[in-house]
This record gives structure tokens, sequence and C-alpha cells, in this order.
């Protein structure tokens, strides 16, 4: 095909980002929209672009090192990036390129002031607007100034700041290319930016607009505050006028220059409310065009509006499909599941299909729809009770909604349903031979599916899954089972709540609960201190175990096992995975990397329980939890005593004391259930993929995590897969890690935060929940990966969230802060399981304190300072 490099604006359709680039094929989706105005101009493609490239082979060798410099590395990455863009400004534009160009320039007029845009193709894409990373050039006069500022454009694609965002999003530096956009230039009254949804709550029904007077830069550059007018249902609904002193406009030889405003204007609007209306009019006809909101840059000039810009807003969460115009709330399930973070598709389906009630994906996430819930009044106070002892933030953000009458109409409380009040699951009496019971069902139930899945391959495997998942459901209904859960929680309310009125004594339970029995999430943290056991008096296992990022996962026991020592350390660690090993963080999601695939995962935690541990830790740490909760137990009973009417509560708090820790260790048992089915899933439905693998219809065993398990059965069935939607999905994961999935999501698009609306903590301190009474001072560790903890004794664990495979760190830390939890959730408990001090639900937490600070923790009263 023959090379093309000038295209008119109105010939470039908007899937040719590869020949004009991202804001190139937005303007020429842009001028055919009807009754949108967009300046006439043209395009130079990326043909021109690798032709100039083409020009200096030394360029090559520079991309070279930059792909390898650490993107950390700022004074490298400006070195390097200077020395490419002096090169490409360098090149001389070949006659007949500049020809063309000049042509083009002359069917805008000879002298016609322009405007010269960058136009990358990695650029104003769905996943990543790359906004401001490469140039703008504005009232550029004459053929001789726009070629060399089309040359400006071309080198700004190796500017520092559009180096460092491609190596931050992974993206390779030569698979982006530069094309140009030049257009006539507007000299407006006004210009500014348009949002179709509101960029800050997400909501979808809301447009702002910023204005101001002058050419748009002075906004966009941040020389003066906007005008913002926020419209809803085409009206306005609120507007702040700001003092706009200064404007950018054109000088009449080319370029521009800051300008005062006179003091009578300043604080005039530079729109009028019907205009402003007008402008979100034309911004709904672009958004429904492109089919996603947009951040669009408009100009007002004497005959109406032009567009010169329009991008999607990249950092909106995405909104569940119903396929319905009604309104619906919804609940973020990664907030109770401890795991905020995107999950694949096929981990997605999968829990779909083994959840209890239904769920809605969005941006990677799962959410429960809870508006019937919330209709009914009666269901509604219940929910909200359960919710707000949970998570507060979540309780909060629901009456938000709530308090807007007209978003969730009242329905009648007839058979609506929802979870019960509390107290009022049936009683169950305090034996300790129920929990042994529901632990016998459940392995039981394990054990039979892996010896009936072994035979199961193909389309066959698929139909025993579907009745296996249904199996899996009704474990996890079993009654019995969830009342003994309940019991537990029940207990543990009512002990802070009713010592705390008798006693005055905030968070009774926590210490009460310590070292329960038959909690398997404690007891595989204090496992792993018995593995350090075995480890520790052999030296030569220790260096190989600190080493041991060289080494494959698959290799890493077969060479431990070579070493002195090595075959008992080897055993330890294999007993281990045998019990613990379909663990991982994220285990929600099947398509993480479970232990028993990755064991060095572990290798970090056995060194620090090494060297911050005596031997027989495991067994004096629980049973100095049990001496705590006991002496606890006998200090709280004897005070009761001694009150009026002293015996009765004294009596009835025993009974629930007893209960207390009869249950509340079980509690971790019906995860620990789920996941270790889902390890069985996983195994076989790999396996499957492998024999895909081997008969050429995937190319890699871990594609299959991009399919949805309905998708996969069609595959194993038809042996054809559709490569592209594969990759599809992978780029869509990658850009789901930027997105922040709320705790409360609205139909709107609206991101309901909540807040604790506290005033019992000190000015500065970071509030969230207090789950685990105590206060402890020490080093915060910010740790987002559990591979790279590197603790010492006496440490604090901050980090965004922790699930179940956290514990193992629980036994070497000091104190633990989160930005996700709540009273009941997996971190919490081990928390007060281990009598570690804890506050979770702190927003921002892993950003506002710093690795390395000194923090306090205030795990009774739930909340953090930062110390000087």
């Amino acid at each position: 095909m023959s090379e093309q490099y000038v295209l008119d604006l109105q010939e470039v359709a908007e899937t040719q980002v590869t020949i004009v680039g991202g804001k190139g094929a937005h303007l020429g989706g842009l001028s055919r929209i009807e009754g949108i105005r967009v300046p006439g101009g043209f395009c130079v493609t990326t043909d021109a672009f690798r032709r100039i490239m083409a020009e200096a082979p030394s360029i090559d060798d520079h991309l070279d090192q930059l792909s390898r410099v650490d993107p950390d590395d700022r004074e490298a990455i400006r070195t390097l990036s200077a020395r490419i863009r002096r090169t490409v400004e360098g090149i001389a534009i070949p006659g007949d390129l500049a020809a063309e160009i000049t042509r083009a320039v002359g069917r805008l007029g000879e002298q016609a002031a322009c405007a010269v845009r960058s136009s990358a193709t990695a650029e104003d894409l769905p996943t990543a607007s790359f906004a401001g990373q490469q140039d703008t050039y504005l009232n550029v006069v004459g053929p001789t100034a726009i070629l060399q500022h089309i040359s400006r454009c071309w080198a700004s694609l190796f500017t520092e700041r559009a180096v460092t965002y491609r190596h931050r999003n992974g993206i390779d530096h030569r698979t982006v290319h530069m094309a140009v956009v030049v257009q006539q230039m507007v000299f407006p009254h006004a210009a500014g930016i348009l949002f179709t949804a509101d960029p800050v709550t997400g909501n979808r029904k809301v447009a702002t607009v910023d204005a101001g007077f002058g050419l748009g830069e002075a906004l966009v550059s941040g020389l003066v505050n906007p005008d913002v007018f926020t419209v809803r249902h085409g009206e306005v609904v609120a507007r702040t006028i700001s003092a706009k002193q200064r404007a950018v406009q054109p000088l009449p030889a080319g370029g521009t220059r800051e300008v005062p405003i006179d003091s009578r204007r300043q604080e005039q609007p530079a729109l009028t409310d019907a205009q402003a209306v007008r402008l979100v009019e034309l911004g709904r006809r672009i958004e429904a065009h492109f089919g996603r909101p947009q951040d669009i840059e408009w100009c007002l000039a004497d005959d109406g509006f032009q567009i010169v810009q329009s991008r999607p807003i990249t950092t909106l969460f995405p909104i569940p499909e119903t396929g319905d115009q009604e309104n619906h709330v919804y609940l973020s399930v990664g907030h109770q599941q401890m795991m905020t973070d995107p999950m694949r598709p096929l981990g997605i389906s999968v829990w779909q299909l083994t959840a209890m009630a239904p769920m809605h994906e969005a941006g990677g996430r799962l959410f429960v729809d809870a508006t019937r819930r919330l209709a009914s009044p009666a269901s509604r106070a219940a929910l909200l009770d359960v919710v707000g002892r949970g998570d507060p933030l979540i309780r909060d953000a629901l009456e938000t909604v709530l308090d807007r009458d007209d978003f969730v109409r009242s329905l009648p409380d007839a058979g609506l349903g929802g979870p019960p009040a509390r107290g009022a699951s049936a009683p169950i009496e305090t034996d300790p031979a129920i929990v042994t019971e529901l632990i016998e069902r459940s392995r039981t139930s394990i054990a039979a599916l892996e010896r009936d899945i072994r035979t199961r391959t193909g389309p066959a495997l698929f139909d025993f899954l579907l009745e296996t998942f249904e199996e899996h459901k009704r474990v996890l209904s079993d009654p019995l089972s969830m009342q003994a859960i309940m019991a537990g929680m029940e207990a543990t309310w009512w002990l802070n709540d009713t010592l705390r009125e008798w006693l005055g004594e905030k968070n009774a339970a926590d210490t009460l609960t310590l070292s329960a029995p038959d909690n398997v999430t404690s007891e595989m943290g204090l496992a792993l201190l018995d593995v350090a056991d075995v480890i520790r008096p052999h030296p030569e296992v220790v260096a190989f175990l600190r080493g041991v990022e060289c080494v494959e996962d698959d290799a890493f026991l077969d060479e431990l096992a070579k070493l002195v020592g090595g075959a008992e350390a080897r055993d330890a660690i294999e007993s281990y995975l045998d019990r613990y090993g379909m663990r991982c963080v994220g285990e929600i999601d099947i398509t993480r990397p479970r232990w028993r695939e990755r064991p060095t995962t572990l290798v970090p935690v056995i060194l620090d329980n090494v060297r911050n541990f005596e031997p027989g830790a495991a067994e004096r740490r629980f049973e100095q939890g049990r001496q705590k909760a006991e002496k606890k137990e006998q200090d709280v009973l004897s005070r009761l005593r001694a009150l009026p009417d002293g015996d009765r509560k004294a009596d009835e708090t025993k009974r629930m004391i007893d209960r207390v820790r009869t249950f509340i260790g079980y509690r971790e048992y019906p995860k620990y259930g789920i996941i270790s089915r889902y390890f069985v899933y996983k195994r076989a439905l790999l396996a499957e993929a492998e024999r895909l693998v081997r008969a050429g219809v995937l190319p890699e065993q871990e594609d299959i995590f991009y399919l949805t398990f309905q998708e996969l059965h069609d595959v194993v069935r038809s042996h054809r897969v559709d490569d592209r939607l594969i990759q599809q999905r992978k780029d869509a994961f990658r850009s789901y890690h930027a997105l922040t999935p709320p705790r409360v999501l609205t139909s709107d698009g609206e991101a309901v935060t909540g807040a604790y609306r506290r005033d019992d903590a000190p000015v500065g301190a970071l509030i969230g929940l207090p789950v685990s009474a105590g206060t402890i001072e020490g080093r915060a560790r910010v740790i987002l990966d559990m591979a790279e903890a590197d603790l010492e004794a006496g440490d604090i664990l901050v980090t965004a969230f922790t699930d179940p495979s956290w514990s193992p760190l629980f036994v070497g830390i000091a104190g633990l802060v989160t930005e996700v939890g709540g009273l009941m959730t997996h971190g919490a408990v081990i928390a007060r399981e281990y009598g570690l001090p804890a506050v979770v639900g702190v927003e921002r937490a892993t950003r506002l304190i710093r690795d390395g600070q000194r923090i306090r923790v205030h795990g009774t009263d739930g909340y953090v300072q930062i110390l000087p």
C-alpha cells in the first residue's frame, strides 16, 4: 500500500488511530457528527513520522538504551529523551513531504494562523488518555513556521513526561508513532473544557463546564481559576464564578501572550447559563457518538461553539450493565472479600457461578445490587445494621444515597427478604462438637470432589463442574454452618456492646477471643513459624533461601532437598503446602497463582520468621494468647459480680464468652473450604488448557484466564478461539488496575465514598475503623505485595487490604493498618486472634503513610497518628 503523508480531517475515520493518532482520529469522528463544528485542517500521518525516524539510524540505539532504563531513574530518562528530541528536530523534512504539507497549508490560506497539535497512536484511547504528554503549538503562521512546529511535535513523543508515562503503562516506545494535526486557529471570546460526566464523583447525569476568557490555554496551564457550571437534566444546578485576572491571547505575527483582564470584567461570567446548557447538549451528542463520557475542549467565537478536541474520560469507574433504565445501588464485593484488585474474566465468572447472590461485573470487579433491599423499610434497616457494623463507610454512603428521596423508591415490605436482623437467626447450642462436625462435612465434600473430578475431561468436565458448583453453593448455604458463623459474630457484638454498657470497657471481645480454637487462618500463620523452626538450624538452607529469586518455582523444592538439612526443610514446606497451598493473595480470583504453584512466594516470610523468632514460638504464642483470654475472662466476671444484679450479669456474660470461643474460630473455615474447592477446579481447567495448547488451539495455557467459564466450555467443544477477544481482554484487564473501585456505586455512575463523621480523634489523625484493641507505636512498613515483605519485630504493616493469605505476616508484626476492611473481615479477625492493635478502612493509608515513618495505631479508638 502506498504511503499517505497528508489527510484532510474530513477524510479521516475515527478507526484510523494507527495512521493519524488518537487525537486525529477523534477529530475525524467529531467532524462527521451532525451539528458539531470542528475547525478545518489536515493530519500529517504516521507514515511521515516513520520516514523521518528512518533518516536517523542512531535513534534505534537510543531507543534500545531507553527500554533498559529503570523507570525511576529520572536523570537517565531526561538525558536520553533530550538526545532523541535533538536528533528528531535536526532532521530536514524531505522536499516532497514538505511540498505536500505546504500545499495543504495553502488550502487553509497561505498566511492562515494554525494550531499544530501532536497526535500519538497511544493517545486519547479508551483506556489511557495520555493527556498532556505531547506538545501543542497555537497561532503558528505561515508554511515555514508550521513545518518547524511539525518537527517539534514529532520530537515531543520523547519528552521526559511522555517517556515516563509509557514506561509506567507498560507501552513499548517503538510501538508508538506520532501524527500531527494542523487546524485553523479559532480566536474565541471564551474557551474551556467540558466533562460530560462529573470527573470527581463519576456521575454520568451531571456535566461540568470550565470556562475562561480568551484561549483555553489559560485554563489548561492553570494560569487562572475557571468559572465552573454544573449542569443536570438541561439546567444549571450550580455555578462558581471566579475572578479571572489574566487570559491568553494570540499575537498578530504568531504565538500567544498572557494579558491582564480589565478589573470590571474579571468577575463577569465567561458564559451565560443558556450557553452552558447549549454546550452540554453538544457534549451529549458527542458522548452518544463515541459511546462513552468525554473530556472536550471547546471555543466560543462570534458564530457559536467550535470543538477542538474530545477524548474519553479514562478515570471513571464503569457501570454494571443492567439493560433497564431503573435506578440501581451497587455494593462492592471486593470490599467485603478483602480483594479490591481487578479479576480476570474466568475468575469473575467462576465466582458468579458459585456465589450465593447474583453479582454484576464492572471494571474487573464484582458488585451486588442492593436496590430492592434498600427499597423496603424493614430489609433496609437490617442491611444498614449489618453493613454498618462491618464497614461504617458503606453505611454512610448508602445513607447518602437514601437521603436523595427520588433515587430509591420505597416499596412495601412484603416478600422482599433481606439479611436477618441481628439476633434473629435460629438458636444453636454452644457445643464444640458442632464445629467439629461442620469441618468434617467440608473435608468429606472436598475429598469427594477430588476423587470424582479425576476422570473428567473435555466437555464432560464442564458438565461435571456445573453440577459441582451447585454442590459448592449447597455447602456454602448449609443452615448449620450459617448458624455457627452468626453465633460467633453475634456473641462478639453482644460482648462489646454489653460490657461497654456495664463496665465502660471498649472492645472487650478483642482480648476474650485471643487464641480461639479451630481458626484455620490463624493456625496457618503459626504453622509457618514451625516451618522456620525446621529450617533455622541449617545455615546452608537459609543461604539458599536468601538467593531463591534465581530459582524457578518448579525446581525450588528439588534444589532445596540436595542441601544439608534440605530434605527436612523440603518436607516441612511440602507438608505446609499440602494443608495451605491452595491459598494466595487475591484468592477469590481462581486465576491467581496459588502457593502450591509458586512456593517461592512464602520464602520472604519464612526468612523473617527464622530471623525474628526463637524455636517453639508458635506454641508459646498460642498459649500466651489463651492465657490472656482466660485472665481477661476472670477479670470481667469478677468485676461484673461486684455490680448490682452482678451474678446474673456474670452468668450471662460467661455464657457469651463460651459461645464466642466455641464459634468465632469457625468464622474462617468456610472461606478455607471455598478456596480448597477452587484449587481443585483450577487444576482441572489448567489440564484442559494444556490439552488445548498441545492441539494448537491456544498459544499459552493461561490464555484461558481471559475467557469466561462458558466461553472456555465453547472453546473446548469447538477447538476454535477468538485471539482478538483474548487480546482485548488482556488490554482491558491491564487498564482496570488504574481504577479505584468504590464501596458504593450507583447506576448514574456516581462513586459514593462515605465518611466516618467522627470528632473524637486528634487533629491530623487518619480515621478508620477500630477492629482490634490496643495502642502500638512503631515503624510503618508499607507493603503492597506479600512477596516483597521484609519485616522486623515491632514493625506495623500498612497495606491496601489483607485476605487470609496475609496471616503468616501477622505473627511477625506489632500492628496493622489497611485501606479496606470491616469488623468481621479476615484481617480484623486474625488481628484480634493475635492481639495486634489494628485500624482498617483508613482511606489512602498507603499513600498518606510513607514506608519507614513512625506511626501510632490506636486500635481501640480507630485512628492512626503519623509521628514526627
